[in-house]
């Protein structure tokens, strides 16, 4: 077995044709409790439906004490997002706020500046490693250059169906909530420092939950590749 692994990964060092060109990775922080937020999780809901974007909903826990617990949120998807306020040198993080592979914001609400972006971040040039799943518990990522100071590898798992939250309390008292593609889970599976490197993926999910991984800049940085299992 360890000798397959070993083979698959020498294999997957050779030289081969460009990696495909990974989808725009569209981020919206978001909370159930948050009033200005409804319209951001619609505009999201559609860029999920959108060829060449991959958008993903992170639920954010710090709006609960206005009086609704969001149901999805979880504190790490908070530091996520903390990550990329201190990477992008913003004051603080904030509802709804969109980040764009993991390199330029914009407000969730401000849609046709999250509309230039994707298109930027769509011409911009990408050169990123190849990223393979081996089976339902491991992932390979191939050679390539890796960035100064080297890149992380994270698991993802999101669920691609349309949630309605009947929301009971805070700023969306009485509303329905409509999220899609919200994540479930977060984990981040090592490091990556441009040599072809074998992930331990968790045991997969039995409720419908879509796995992702990503090649990113450490502590909230650009995204260089995002590869999902053929479906």
């Amino acid at each position: 077995m360890r000798k397959a692994a070993l083979l698959s990964l020498l294999l997957f060092a050779l030289p081969a044709a460009a990696a495909p060109k990974p989808p725009v990775v569209v981020e919206l922080y978001t909370a159930q409790g948050c009033g200005s937020c409804r319209e951001a999780n619609a505009f999201v809901a559609k860029l999920a439906d959108r060829s060449g974007v991959l958008a993903l909903t992170f639920p954010v826990d710090y709006w609960d004490y206005l009086g609704w617990t969001d149901t999805f949120a979880k504190p790490e998807f908070s530091e996520r997002q903390r990550a990329y306020v201190t990477k992008l040198s913003l004051r603080e993080p904030y509802t709804p706020q969109v980040i764009i592979d993991g390199h330029t914001q914009a407000p969730g609400l401000r849609t046709e500046q999250v509309e230039r972006l994707i298109r930027d971040a769509a011409r911009a040039p990408h050169n990123p490693p190849d990223v393979r799943f081996i089976g339902p518990r491991r992932v390979d990522v191939g050679s390539g250059r890796p960035p100064k100071g080297g890149a992380e590898v994270w698991m993802i798992r999101y669920d691609p169906r349309e949630q309605e939250i009947a929301v009971r309390g805070g700023e969306n008292r009485g509303q329905t909530v409509i999220q899609k593609n919200v994540v479930r889970e977060i984990e981040r599976l090592g490091a990556w420092r441009g040599r072809p490197t074998a992930y331990r993926l968790p045991a997969p999910p039995d409720d419908g939950l879509r796995t992702l991984v990503l090649v990113q800049l450490p502590r909230g940085g650009r995204i260089l590749a995002a590869h999902q299992p053929r479906t």
